[in-house]
């Protein structure tokens, strides 16, 4: 990697393309944004560079913008502010590698027709991830596109950690335990050591609080268990999904109300959690602000299923030293974390209220000098790590 080659980074959504560019051997930040809003009536892009200041925007105000559209914008663009830099590589968060993929891999059409086949496993979120895949080889195929897999983290967790008791044979087509946000998590192992350098091979339980949340197990940087499992609807109440739910929930719902797949989808994937219960909104920060009793019920509950998977994650781990908040709930609700970390006094975790209020950013400790458990924030950065991913499999090639 030479100081003028860089490596720009794609996190698809639904209805959003985010991207950053990393240049040079130390993966300095150097420009990043994010179009929104794609296939509504006004899409909205946004460009800054490492100062923070605006460098393009733009309004699509003549139809609906798709992801192939927004990825011909992203990529003119980039070519016209590339100021002398090589593109090298292009990263690709992948929600889901399913059984077969546990590693950094470079992207071909066949690997991408292999990944589809794992789309009803996150269907909100794999074919948004591929949709930008596809359009780039058709577009820059001279260009390696490596793709780098939310689940690859968890791999290794114990056989135990990973299974469902169901039998053998249900087990073998791939049902099991995957895990998500590994790539978040992955950064914090990385960056929590140096921080704290007896982090280093700590027990920590890290909590990825965003629109999508779950939270994980790690022994010494390795994860152990997590709460989302064979799907990125498991676990905690989120945004707009349920989280964790009795099977025979989903059962009821087909056979006594005469919910279709499709229904019962929808309701568990973009009607639930925090939407859901509240009738107010998915957003932690209109609940917060709000005066509605069913808002602090769906916050309220958040926080209960946060404590009740901590003493799970903490026993799967045997203890536990080190709490971390991470994502923009995590990152940004000084209620929530006052609430979650109040709740957990029975693990030895004592809060420094005022370091919880003054958080701005980075990563920093609130707990008290002598809480038995050390509470931490760290900044989500999946994109750096997926970026450190890209530079190796290029290197390596």
């Amino acid at each position: 990697m030479q100081a003028n080659d860089s490596i720009i980074v794609i996190n698809a959504g639904s209805s959003s393309i985010k991207f950053s560019m990393y240049s040079g051997p130390a993966l300095d930040l150097t420009m990043r944004g994010k179009i929104e809003n794609l296939y509504s009536g006004v899409a909205h892009f946004i460009a800054q560079d490492e100062d923070n200041d605006v460098v393009g925007e733009r309004h699509w105000r003549d139809g609906p913008l798709d992801h192939k559209g927004g990825m011909r914008f992203l990529i003119d663009f980039a070519q016209a502010h590339l100021d002398g830099h090589r593109v090298v590589a292009v990263g690709h968060r992948i929600v889901h590698g399913g059984v077969a993929h546990s590693r950094p891999v470079v992207l071909t059409a066949a690997l991408v027709d292999e990944l589809e086949k794992l789309v009803p496993l996150a269907p909100l979120h794999l074919p948004h991830n591929l949709a930008p895949v596809r359009s780039l080889l058709a577009m820059t195929p001279h260009v390696p596109q490596i793709g780098c897999f939310d689940t690859a983290f968890h791999v290794g967790q114990p056989a135990e950690a990973q299974e469902f008791a169901l039998p053998a044979n249900i087990t073998a087509l791939g049902v099991r335990r995957y895990g998500f946000h590994g790539l978040s998590y992955e950064y914090i192992a990385s960056v929590l050591p140096q921080a704290d350098a007896g982090l280093a091979h700590a027990r920590v339980v890290a909590a990825h609080l965003g629109n999508g949340a779950s939270m994980c197990a790690m022994d010494a940087g390795r994860s152990m268990a997590s709460t989302m499992g064979f799907t990125a609807v498991d676990g905690l109440p989120m945004g707009t999904r349920c989280g964790a739910l009795d099977p025979g929930v989903v059962l009821y719902l087909m056979q006594e109300l005469g919910m279709d797949v499709a229904a019962v989808q929808k309701l568990m994937y973009q009607q639930s959690g925090l939407l859901g219960v509240s009738g107010i909104s998915s957003d932690m920060r209109t609940l917060e602000q709000s005066d509605d009793p069913r808002a602090k019920a769906a916050i309220d509950l958040m926080v209960y299923r946060i404590g009740r998977e901590l003493g799970s994650l903490a026993a799967a781990l045997g203890g536990i030293d080190a709490l971390v908040f991470s994502g923009g709930i995590g990152e940004n609700s000084m209620s929530l974390r006052a609430a979650v970390c109040q709740d957990a006094a029975w693990l030895g975790v004592q809060l420094d209220d005022a370091a919880n209020v003054a958080v701005n950013g980075g990563i920093v400790r609130i707990s008290k000098a002598d809480s038995k458990v050390a509470v931490w924030i760290v900044p989500a950065n999946e994109e750096l790590m997926i970026a450190r991913h890209a530079l190796e499999v290029v290197e390596a090639a």
